[in-house]
Protein backbone atom coordinates (compact mmCIF):
# COMPACT_ATOMS: atom_id res chain seq x y z
CA UNK A 1 0.00 0.00 0.00
CA UNK A 2 1.41 3.40 -1.06
CA UNK A 3 2.30 5.83 1.73
CA UNK A 4 0.55 9.22 1.41
CA UNK A 5 3.04 12.05 1.01
CA UNK A 6 2.63 15.09 3.27
CA UNK A 7 3.35 18.64 2.05
CA UNK A 8 3.62 21.91 3.99
CA UNK A 9 2.92 25.11 2.03
CA UNK A 10 4.15 28.32 3.68
CA UNK A 11 2.93 31.67 2.27
CA UNK A 12 1.53 34.83 3.84
CA UNK A 13 -1.06 34.90 1.02
CA UNK A 14 -1.96 31.24 1.34
CA UNK A 15 -5.67 31.93 0.68
CA UNK A 16 -4.78 32.94 -2.87
CA UNK A 17 -3.19 29.53 -3.43
CA UNK A 18 -6.17 27.35 -2.51
CA UNK A 19 -6.58 26.18 -6.11
CA UNK A 20 -3.03 24.81 -6.09
CA UNK A 21 -3.59 23.16 -2.72
CA UNK A 22 -6.81 21.48 -3.95
CA UNK A 23 -5.02 20.22 -7.07
CA UNK A 24 -2.36 18.52 -4.96
CA UNK A 25 -5.04 17.05 -2.68
CA UNK A 26 -6.88 15.69 -5.72
CA UNK A 27 -3.61 14.00 -6.76
CA UNK A 28 -3.52 12.18 -3.42
CA UNK A 29 -1.17 14.39 -1.38
CA UNK A 30 -1.92 15.66 2.12
CA UNK A 31 -1.32 19.44 2.19
CA UNK A 32 -1.07 21.55 5.33
CA UNK A 33 -0.54 25.33 5.29
CA UNK A 34 1.12 28.07 7.30
CA UNK A 35 1.05 31.85 6.77
CA UNK A 36 4.38 32.73 8.39
CA UNK A 37 7.81 31.34 9.09
CA UNK A 38 7.39 30.99 12.84
CA UNK A 39 4.33 28.73 12.52
CA UNK A 40 5.99 26.75 9.74
CA UNK A 41 9.04 26.10 11.90
CA UNK A 42 6.87 24.90 14.80
CA UNK A 43 4.98 22.55 12.45
CA UNK A 44 8.18 21.12 10.95
CA UNK A 45 9.60 20.46 14.40
CA UNK A 46 6.44 18.72 15.65
CA UNK A 47 5.31 16.72 12.61
CA UNK A 48 7.08 14.89 9.74
CA UNK A 49 6.71 16.32 6.22
CA UNK A 50 7.95 15.05 2.87
CA UNK A 51 8.17 18.46 1.15
CA UNK A 52 7.87 22.19 1.92
CA UNK A 53 6.80 24.96 -0.45
CA UNK A 54 8.22 28.19 0.99
CA UNK A 55 7.45 31.79 -0.01
CA UNK A 56 10.56 33.95 -0.10
CA UNK A 57 8.83 37.29 0.74
CA UNK A 58 6.98 37.06 4.08
CA UNK A 59 6.63 39.53 6.95
CA UNK A 60 8.42 38.63 10.16
CA UNK A 61 10.75 35.71 9.62
CA UNK A 62 11.58 35.93 5.89
CA UNK A 63 11.84 33.02 3.52
CA UNK A 64 15.62 32.61 3.52
CA UNK A 65 15.81 32.72 7.32
CA UNK A 66 12.91 30.26 7.57
CA UNK A 67 14.71 28.03 5.08
CA UNK A 68 17.87 28.13 7.20
CA UNK A 69 15.92 27.26 10.36
CA UNK A 70 14.07 24.42 8.65
CA UNK A 71 17.36 22.98 7.36
CA UNK A 72 18.83 23.18 10.86
CA UNK A 73 15.83 21.31 12.25
CA UNK A 74 15.44 18.71 9.47
CA UNK A 75 18.46 18.81 7.10
CA UNK A 76 17.08 16.19 4.71
CA UNK A 77 13.66 17.81 4.21
CA UNK A 78 13.23 19.00 0.58
CA UNK A 79 12.26 22.67 0.24
CA UNK A 80 10.95 24.43 -2.89
CA UNK A 81 11.48 28.20 -2.77
CA UNK A 82 8.77 30.39 -4.39
CA UNK A 83 9.47 34.08 -5.07
CA UNK A 84 8.57 37.10 -7.16
CA UNK A 85 12.20 38.19 -7.12
CA UNK A 86 14.27 36.90 -10.06
CA UNK A 87 17.55 38.40 -8.88
CA UNK A 88 20.47 36.06 -9.52
CA UNK A 89 21.98 36.75 -6.09
CA UNK A 90 18.77 35.61 -4.39
CA UNK A 91 18.74 32.40 -6.43
CA UNK A 92 22.35 31.74 -5.47
CA UNK A 93 21.57 32.32 -1.78
CA UNK A 94 18.65 29.91 -1.94
CA UNK A 95 20.58 27.29 -3.91
CA UNK A 96 23.48 27.64 -1.46
CA UNK A 97 21.01 26.85 1.31
CA UNK A 98 20.30 23.53 -0.44
CA UNK A 99 16.83 24.06 -1.84
CA UNK A 100 15.46 21.26 -4.00
CA UNK A 101 13.72 23.47 -6.57
CA UNK A 102 13.00 27.12 -7.35
CA UNK A 103 9.70 28.54 -8.74
CA UNK A 104 8.90 32.14 -9.70
CA UNK A 105 5.49 33.71 -9.03
CA UNK A 106 2.92 33.57 -10.38
CA UNK A 107 3.22 29.79 -10.33
CA UNK A 108 0.86 27.71 -12.41
CA UNK A 109 -0.59 24.30 -11.43
CA UNK A 110 1.55 22.32 -13.90
CA UNK A 111 4.75 23.85 -12.45
CA UNK A 112 3.70 22.93 -8.93
CA UNK A 113 2.70 19.38 -9.82
CA UNK A 114 5.89 18.87 -11.86
CA UNK A 115 8.05 20.00 -8.95
CA UNK A 116 6.23 17.72 -6.52
CA UNK A 117 6.51 14.68 -8.78
CA UNK A 118 10.19 15.34 -9.50
CA UNK A 119 11.05 15.53 -5.82
CA UNK A 120 8.68 13.00 -4.24
CA UNK A 121 8.17 10.50 -7.04
CA UNK A 122 11.14 11.10 -9.32
CA UNK A 123 13.00 7.94 -8.32
CA UNK A 124 9.85 5.79 -8.62
CA UNK A 125 8.95 7.24 -12.03
CA UNK A 126 12.54 6.93 -13.24
CA UNK A 127 12.62 3.34 -12.00
CA UNK A 128 9.47 2.50 -13.94
CA UNK A 129 11.02 3.91 -17.11
CA UNK A 130 14.31 2.09 -16.47
CA UNK A 131 12.46 -1.19 -15.98
CA UNK A 132 10.49 -0.70 -19.19
CA UNK A 133 13.55 0.39 -21.19
CA UNK A 134 15.69 -2.48 -19.96
CA UNK A 135 13.00 -5.00 -20.88
CA UNK A 136 13.12 -3.63 -24.43
CA UNK A 137 16.94 -3.59 -24.40
CA UNK A 138 17.05 -7.18 -23.14
CA UNK A 139 15.02 -8.28 -26.16
CA UNK A 140 17.24 -6.30 -28.55
CA UNK A 141 20.42 -7.86 -27.16
CA UNK A 142 18.89 -11.34 -27.31
CA UNK A 143 18.11 -10.78 -30.99
CA UNK A 144 21.62 -9.40 -31.63
CA UNK A 145 23.20 -12.59 -30.29
CA UNK A 146 21.38 -14.57 -32.98
CA UNK A 147 23.39 -12.78 -35.69
CA UNK A 148 27.10 -12.75 -36.52
CA UNK A 149 28.90 -9.94 -34.66
CA UNK A 150 32.22 -8.31 -35.49
CA UNK A 151 34.64 -6.58 -33.13
CA UNK A 152 32.80 -3.24 -33.30
CA UNK A 153 29.51 -4.97 -32.55
CA UNK A 154 31.01 -6.61 -29.48
CA UNK A 155 32.42 -3.31 -28.21
CA UNK A 156 29.02 -1.67 -28.67
CA UNK A 157 27.24 -4.58 -27.01
CA UNK A 158 29.59 -4.62 -24.02
CA UNK A 159 29.30 -0.84 -23.63
CA UNK A 160 25.50 -1.12 -23.62
CA UNK A 161 25.58 -3.86 -21.00
CA UNK A 162 28.01 -1.86 -18.89
CA UNK A 163 25.88 1.28 -19.06
CA UNK A 164 22.95 -0.80 -17.87
CA UNK A 165 25.11 -2.05 -15.02
CA UNK A 166 25.65 1.54 -13.92
CA UNK A 167 21.98 2.43 -14.40
CA UNK A 168 20.86 -0.47 -12.23
CA UNK A 169 23.35 0.64 -9.56
CA UNK A 170 21.08 3.68 -9.22
CA UNK A 171 17.93 1.53 -9.04
CA UNK A 172 18.69 -1.56 -6.94
CA UNK A 173 15.02 -1.71 -5.89
CA UNK A 174 13.96 -2.85 -9.38
CA UNK A 175 15.26 -6.39 -8.91
CA UNK A 176 16.74 -6.52 -12.43
CA UNK A 177 20.33 -7.22 -11.44
CA UNK A 178 20.16 -11.00 -11.76
CA UNK A 179 18.48 -10.73 -15.17
CA UNK A 180 21.35 -8.55 -16.38
CA UNK A 181 23.96 -10.89 -14.88
CA UNK A 182 22.35 -13.84 -16.65
CA UNK A 183 22.35 -11.93 -19.93
CA UNK A 184 26.03 -10.98 -19.50
CA UNK A 185 26.85 -14.64 -18.94
CA UNK A 186 24.99 -15.55 -22.15
CA UNK A 187 26.90 -12.83 -24.00
CA UNK A 188 30.22 -14.09 -22.64
CA UNK A 189 29.44 -17.57 -23.94
CA UNK A 190 29.04 -16.15 -27.44
CA UNK A 191 32.00 -13.78 -27.00
CA UNK A 192 34.23 -16.76 -26.13
CA UNK A 193 33.16 -18.50 -29.35
CA UNK A 194 33.85 -15.30 -31.28
CA UNK A 195 37.37 -14.95 -29.87
CA UNK A 196 38.13 -18.61 -30.61
CA UNK A 197 37.16 -17.99 -34.24
CA UNK A 198 38.92 -14.68 -34.88
CA UNK A 199 41.85 -14.27 -32.50
CA UNK A 200 44.45 -16.21 -34.45
CA UNK A 201 43.45 -14.25 -37.54
CA UNK A 202 43.78 -10.96 -35.70
CA UNK A 203 47.33 -11.60 -34.50
CA UNK A 204 48.48 -12.60 -37.99
CA UNK A 205 46.96 -9.54 -39.72
CA UNK A 206 48.60 -6.21 -40.34
CA UNK A 207 47.87 -3.54 -37.74
CA UNK A 208 45.50 -1.62 -39.98
CA UNK A 209 43.38 -4.66 -40.79
CA UNK A 210 42.49 -5.72 -37.24
CA UNK A 211 40.93 -4.03 -34.22
CA UNK A 212 43.49 -2.41 -31.90
CA UNK A 213 45.18 -4.98 -29.66
CA UNK A 214 47.53 -4.46 -26.71
CA UNK A 215 50.49 -4.36 -29.09
CA UNK A 216 48.89 -1.46 -31.01
CA UNK A 217 48.05 0.87 -28.15
CA UNK A 218 51.17 3.07 -28.20
CA UNK A 219 51.43 3.24 -31.98
CA UNK A 220 47.71 3.90 -32.48
CA UNK A 221 46.89 6.19 -29.57
CA UNK A 222 50.10 7.62 -28.10
CA UNK A 223 52.63 8.28 -30.87
CA UNK A 224 50.24 10.46 -32.96
CA UNK A 225 49.71 12.72 -29.92
CA UNK A 226 53.44 13.44 -29.61
CA UNK A 227 53.33 15.80 -32.60
CA UNK A 228 50.12 17.48 -31.44
CA UNK A 229 51.00 18.17 -27.80
CA UNK A 230 53.73 19.78 -25.78
CA UNK A 231 53.81 16.70 -23.56
CA UNK A 232 52.02 13.34 -23.39
CA UNK A 233 51.47 11.23 -20.30
CA UNK A 234 50.34 7.62 -20.69
CA UNK A 235 48.64 6.13 -17.63
CA UNK A 236 48.29 2.33 -17.63
CA UNK A 237 45.96 1.32 -14.80
CA UNK A 238 46.53 -2.35 -14.18
CA UNK A 239 43.31 -4.43 -14.18
CA UNK A 240 40.93 -1.51 -14.82
CA UNK A 241 37.61 -2.65 -16.31
CA UNK A 242 35.31 -0.61 -18.51
CA UNK A 243 32.67 -0.26 -15.79
CA UNK A 244 35.26 1.06 -13.35
CA UNK A 245 36.55 3.53 -15.93
CA UNK A 246 33.02 4.87 -16.59
CA UNK A 247 32.63 5.54 -12.87
CA UNK A 248 35.92 7.48 -12.87
CA UNK A 249 35.05 9.26 -16.11
CA UNK A 250 32.04 10.88 -14.45
CA UNK A 251 34.45 12.62 -12.06
CA UNK A 252 36.66 13.93 -14.89
CA UNK A 253 34.16 15.40 -17.36
CA UNK A 254 34.36 18.91 -15.94
CA UNK A 255 38.17 18.84 -16.10
CA UNK A 256 38.86 17.33 -19.53
CA UNK A 257 37.45 16.79 -22.98
CA UNK A 258 37.30 13.02 -23.26
CA UNK A 259 37.66 10.89 -26.38
CA UNK A 260 36.96 7.25 -25.58
CA UNK A 261 38.18 4.40 -27.78
CA UNK A 262 38.81 0.70 -27.13
CA UNK A 263 41.37 -2.00 -27.57
CA UNK A 264 41.33 -5.76 -27.04
CA UNK A 265 43.80 -7.30 -24.62
CA UNK A 266 45.96 -10.04 -26.03
CA UNK A 267 45.77 -13.52 -24.51
CA UNK A 268 46.33 -14.44 -21.76
CA UNK A 269 44.74 -11.36 -20.21
CA UNK A 270 47.45 -11.16 -17.55
CA UNK A 271 50.05 -8.52 -16.75
CA UNK A 272 53.20 -10.40 -17.89
CA UNK A 273 51.63 -10.77 -21.34
CA UNK A 274 49.28 -7.86 -21.95
CA UNK A 275 51.22 -5.05 -20.25
CA UNK A 276 54.52 -6.11 -21.77
CA UNK A 277 52.69 -6.17 -25.11
CA UNK A 278 51.57 -2.57 -24.62
CA UNK A 279 55.07 -1.27 -23.85
CA UNK A 280 56.91 -3.40 -26.38
CA UNK A 281 54.44 -3.47 -29.26
CA UNK A 282 55.29 -7.18 -29.50
CA UNK A 283 53.38 -10.38 -28.93
CA UNK A 284 54.78 -12.63 -26.16
CA UNK A 285 56.49 -15.03 -28.61
CA UNK A 286 58.16 -12.11 -30.41
CA UNK A 287 59.19 -10.71 -27.05
CA UNK A 288 60.73 -14.04 -26.07
CA UNK A 289 62.68 -14.17 -29.32
CA UNK A 290 63.99 -10.59 -29.02
CA UNK A 291 64.46 -10.60 -25.22
CA UNK A 292 65.01 -14.24 -24.21
CA UNK A 293 66.20 -13.29 -20.72
CA UNK A 294 62.79 -11.83 -19.98
CA UNK A 295 61.24 -15.29 -19.80
CA UNK A 296 64.12 -17.03 -18.06
CA UNK A 297 62.60 -16.65 -14.57
CA UNK A 298 59.31 -18.03 -13.32
CA UNK A 299 56.36 -16.67 -15.26
CA UNK A 300 54.30 -16.07 -12.13
CA UNK A 301 56.76 -13.45 -10.90
CA UNK A 302 55.44 -10.13 -12.15
CA UNK A 303 58.23 -8.14 -10.57
CA UNK A 304 60.71 -9.90 -12.83
CA UNK A 305 58.57 -10.32 -15.92
CA UNK A 306 57.55 -6.66 -16.06
CA UNK A 307 60.83 -5.21 -14.89
CA UNK A 308 61.91 -4.11 -18.39
CA UNK A 309 58.92 -1.99 -19.46
CA UNK A 310 60.99 1.21 -19.63
CA UNK A 311 63.50 -0.44 -21.96
CA UNK A 312 60.74 -2.05 -24.03
CA UNK A 313 59.07 1.33 -24.55
CA UNK A 314 62.32 2.94 -25.65
CA UNK A 315 63.00 0.17 -28.17
CA UNK A 316 59.41 0.36 -29.51
CA UNK A 317 59.80 4.09 -30.15
CA UNK A 318 63.17 3.46 -31.78
CA UNK A 319 61.66 0.85 -34.14
CA UNK A 320 58.92 3.34 -35.07
CA UNK A 321 61.46 6.06 -35.81
CA UNK A 322 60.40 8.23 -32.88
CA UNK A 323 63.38 9.97 -31.29
CA UNK A 324 62.67 11.95 -28.15
CA UNK A 325 64.92 14.26 -26.15
CA UNK A 326 64.90 13.92 -23.26
CA UNK A 327 64.20 10.19 -23.36
CA UNK A 328 60.74 9.05 -22.25
CA UNK A 329 60.27 8.66 -18.52
CA UNK A 330 58.69 5.64 -16.84
CA UNK A 331 57.14 5.41 -13.37
CA UNK A 332 55.45 2.49 -11.62
CA UNK A 333 53.29 3.30 -8.59
CA UNK A 334 53.04 0.38 -6.21
CA UNK A 335 52.27 2.11 -2.91
CA UNK A 336 50.43 5.27 -1.73
CA UNK A 337 53.52 7.02 -0.35
CA UNK A 338 55.36 6.86 -3.67
CA UNK A 339 52.15 7.88 -5.44
CA UNK A 340 51.99 11.06 -3.33
CA UNK A 341 55.60 11.87 -4.25
CA UNK A 342 54.74 11.60 -7.94
CA UNK A 343 51.59 13.66 -7.39
CA UNK A 344 53.60 16.51 -5.83
CA UNK A 345 56.11 16.46 -8.70
CA UNK A 346 53.82 15.64 -11.63
CA UNK A 347 54.27 19.02 -13.36
CA UNK A 348 58.03 18.43 -13.57
CA UNK A 349 57.36 15.42 -15.80
CA UNK A 350 55.88 17.75 -18.42
CA UNK A 351 59.40 18.91 -19.25
CA UNK A 352 59.74 15.68 -21.21
CA UNK A 353 57.79 14.78 -24.33
CA UNK A 354 56.50 11.41 -23.07
CA UNK A 355 55.98 9.90 -19.64
CA UNK A 356 54.46 6.48 -18.91
CA UNK A 357 52.95 5.90 -15.46
CA UNK A 358 51.76 2.47 -14.34
CA UNK A 359 49.23 2.44 -11.49
CA UNK A 360 48.86 -0.90 -9.75
CA UNK A 361 46.14 -0.25 -7.17
CA UNK A 362 43.15 -1.81 -8.98
CA UNK A 363 45.07 -5.03 -9.58
CA UNK A 364 46.08 -5.14 -5.91
CA UNK A 365 42.45 -4.49 -4.95
CA UNK A 366 41.22 -7.38 -7.11
CA UNK A 367 43.79 -9.80 -5.68
CA UNK A 368 43.38 -8.44 -2.15
CA UNK A 369 39.63 -9.01 -2.26
CA UNK A 370 40.28 -12.72 -2.98
CA UNK A 371 42.27 -13.08 0.23
CA UNK A 372 40.59 -10.58 2.55
CA UNK A 373 37.19 -11.31 4.15
CA UNK A 374 37.02 -7.61 5.06
CA UNK A 375 37.37 -6.45 1.46
CA UNK A 376 34.83 -9.03 0.32
CA UNK A 377 32.46 -7.72 2.99
CA UNK A 378 32.99 -4.14 1.78
CA UNK A 379 32.63 -5.11 -1.90
CA UNK A 380 30.34 -8.17 -1.99
CA UNK A 381 29.28 -7.67 -5.61
CA UNK A 382 30.22 -5.76 -8.75
CA UNK A 383 28.15 -2.68 -7.87
CA UNK A 384 30.01 -2.40 -4.55
CA UNK A 385 33.32 -3.10 -6.32
CA UNK A 386 32.65 -0.11 -8.58
CA UNK A 387 31.75 2.00 -5.57
CA UNK A 388 34.97 0.99 -3.82
CA UNK A 389 36.94 1.91 -6.94
CA UNK A 390 35.30 5.33 -7.00
CA UNK A 391 36.06 5.90 -3.32
CA UNK A 392 39.72 4.97 -3.84
CA UNK A 393 40.01 7.24 -6.88
CA UNK A 394 38.53 10.26 -5.09
CA UNK A 395 41.27 10.06 -2.44
CA UNK A 396 44.08 8.75 -4.65
CA UNK A 397 47.29 10.31 -5.85
CA UNK A 398 46.10 9.51 -9.38
CA UNK A 399 43.12 11.86 -9.05
CA UNK A 400 45.40 14.46 -7.52
CA UNK A 401 47.72 14.21 -10.53
CA UNK A 402 44.83 14.50 -12.98
CA UNK A 403 43.42 17.58 -11.24
CA UNK A 404 46.85 19.24 -11.40
CA UNK A 405 47.34 18.26 -15.05
CA UNK A 406 43.89 19.63 -15.92
CA UNK A 407 45.29 23.11 -15.28
CA UNK A 408 48.15 22.75 -17.78
CA UNK A 409 48.14 23.91 -21.39
CA UNK A 410 48.77 21.95 -24.55
CA UNK A 411 49.23 18.52 -22.98
CA UNK A 412 47.50 15.22 -23.69
CA UNK A 413 46.80 12.33 -21.34
CA UNK A 414 46.10 8.79 -22.52
CA UNK A 415 44.56 6.40 -20.01
CA UNK A 416 44.15 2.69 -20.59
CA UNK A 417 44.37 -0.73 -18.93
CA UNK A 418 46.42 -3.80 -19.69
CA UNK A 419 43.53 -6.16 -18.91
CA UNK A 420 40.33 -6.28 -16.91
CA UNK A 421 38.95 -8.90 -14.56
CA UNK A 422 35.90 -11.12 -14.35
CA UNK A 423 33.94 -12.18 -11.29
CA UNK A 424 34.53 -15.93 -11.10
CA UNK A 425 31.58 -18.00 -9.93
CA UNK A 426 32.15 -21.50 -11.35
CA UNK A 427 35.05 -23.84 -10.67
CA UNK A 428 36.59 -25.95 -13.42
CA UNK A 429 38.59 -29.02 -12.44
CA UNK A 430 42.03 -29.13 -14.05
CA UNK A 431 44.81 -31.71 -13.98
CA UNK A 432 48.48 -30.84 -14.51
CA UNK A 433 51.97 -31.68 -13.32
CA UNK A 434 53.86 -29.90 -10.55
CA UNK A 435 55.52 -27.47 -12.95
CA UNK A 436 52.21 -26.01 -14.17
CA UNK A 437 51.62 -22.36 -13.36
CA UNK A 438 49.38 -21.42 -10.44
CA UNK A 439 47.14 -18.85 -12.14
CA UNK A 440 43.39 -19.27 -11.74
CA UNK A 441 42.18 -18.11 -15.18
CA UNK A 442 45.05 -19.38 -17.35
CA UNK A 443 47.71 -22.03 -16.99
CA UNK A 444 50.70 -23.25 -18.93
CA UNK A 445 52.65 -26.43 -18.45
CA UNK A 446 52.75 -30.07 -19.48
CA UNK A 447 50.01 -32.70 -19.42
CA UNK A 448 47.23 -30.20 -18.75
CA UNK A 449 43.76 -31.74 -18.88
CA UNK A 450 40.57 -29.70 -18.75
CA UNK A 451 36.94 -29.80 -19.86
CA UNK A 452 37.27 -27.93 -23.16
CA UNK A 453 33.72 -26.64 -22.88
CA UNK A 454 35.00 -24.44 -20.06
CA UNK A 455 38.37 -23.42 -21.48
CA UNK A 456 40.38 -22.97 -24.65
CA UNK A 457 43.14 -25.60 -24.88
CA UNK A 458 46.19 -24.33 -26.80
CA UNK A 459 48.24 -27.27 -27.98
CA UNK A 460 50.64 -25.18 -30.07
CA UNK A 461 51.43 -21.88 -28.29
CA UNK A 462 52.98 -20.46 -31.46
CA UNK A 463 49.50 -20.28 -33.02
CA UNK A 464 48.65 -17.72 -30.34
CA UNK A 465 52.14 -16.14 -30.49
CA UNK A 466 52.86 -17.37 -26.98
CA UNK A 467 56.25 -18.48 -25.64
CA UNK A 468 56.90 -22.05 -24.63
CA UNK A 469 59.40 -23.24 -22.07
CA UNK A 470 59.61 -26.77 -23.49
CA UNK A 471 58.40 -28.78 -26.46
CA UNK A 472 55.44 -30.08 -24.48
CA UNK A 473 54.22 -26.76 -23.05
CA UNK A 474 50.49 -26.14 -23.51
CA UNK A 475 48.23 -23.31 -22.39
CA UNK A 476 44.64 -23.33 -21.21
CA UNK A 477 42.51 -20.18 -20.96
CA UNK A 478 39.31 -20.14 -18.92
CA UNK A 479 36.14 -18.97 -20.62
CA UNK A 480 33.10 -17.15 -19.22
CA UNK A 481 33.27 -17.02 -15.39
CA UNK A 482 35.17 -20.28 -14.76
CA UNK A 483 38.31 -20.57 -12.63
CA UNK A 484 40.71 -23.49 -12.42
CA UNK A 485 40.91 -25.75 -9.37
CA UNK A 486 43.17 -28.77 -8.96
CA UNK A 487 41.65 -32.06 -7.67
CA UNK A 488 43.82 -31.90 -4.55
CA UNK A 489 41.84 -30.11 -1.83
CA UNK A 490 39.30 -29.35 -4.55
CA UNK A 491 36.45 -28.19 -2.33
CA UNK A 492 38.71 -26.02 -0.18
CA UNK A 493 40.02 -24.00 -3.13
CA UNK A 494 36.69 -24.08 -4.92
CA UNK A 495 35.19 -22.26 -1.96
CA UNK A 496 38.19 -19.98 -1.37
CA UNK A 497 38.23 -18.50 -4.86
CA UNK A 498 34.56 -18.56 -5.71
CA UNK A 499 33.23 -15.03 -6.15
CA UNK A 500 36.70 -13.53 -6.66
CA UNK A 501 37.84 -11.17 -9.42
CA UNK A 502 40.42 -12.90 -11.60
CA UNK A 503 42.03 -12.36 -14.98
CA UNK A 504 43.95 -14.27 -17.61
CA UNK A 505 41.06 -15.81 -19.51
CA UNK A 506 38.53 -14.90 -22.18
CA UNK A 507 35.63 -12.62 -21.32
CA UNK A 508 34.35 -9.21 -22.35
CA UNK A 509 35.35 -7.83 -18.96
CA UNK A 510 38.98 -8.96 -19.36
CA UNK A 511 39.47 -8.24 -23.06
CA UNK A 512 37.47 -5.16 -24.10
CA UNK A 513 39.31 -2.19 -22.60
CA UNK A 514 38.99 1.59 -22.80
CA UNK A 515 41.70 3.75 -24.32
CA UNK A 516 40.84 7.31 -23.39
CA UNK A 517 42.42 10.53 -24.63
CA UNK A 518 41.99 13.51 -22.30
CA UNK A 519 42.78 17.15 -23.04
CA UNK A 520 42.48 19.76 -20.29
CA UNK A 521 39.45 22.06 -20.60
CA UNK A 522 41.35 24.77 -18.78
CA UNK A 523 44.46 24.35 -20.87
Amino acid sequence: MAVTKKILWVDDEIDLLRAHVRLLEQKGYVVETASNGEDALDMVRSSPYDLVFLDEMMPGMGGLRTLSEIKDAVPSLPVVMITKNEAESLMEDAIGSKISDYLTKPVNPSQVLSSVKKILEGKKIAGEHVSRDYTQEFQKITRLLMNPLDDRDWIDLYLRLTNWDLELDRHPELGLRQTLLDQKRECNIEFGKFIERVYRGWISQDRGERPPLSVDVIERFVIPELSRSTSVILFVIDCLRLDQWLVLEELLRDLFTIDRNFHFSILPTATPYSRNAIFSGLFPLELQQRFPDLWSSGQDDESSLNRNEHELLAKLLERRGVRLKPEPKYVKILDPEFGRQIEHNIVSYLQGKLTAIVVNFIDMLAHGRSDSPLLKEIAPDEAAYRSLTRSWFLHSSLFGMLKTLARQRGITLVITADHGSVRCLRGSKIVGDREASTNLRYKFGRNLKIDERQAVFIKDPAEYKLPRTSVTTNYVLAKEDFYFVYPTDYHKYLSQYRDSFQHGGISMEEMILPVVTLKPRGG
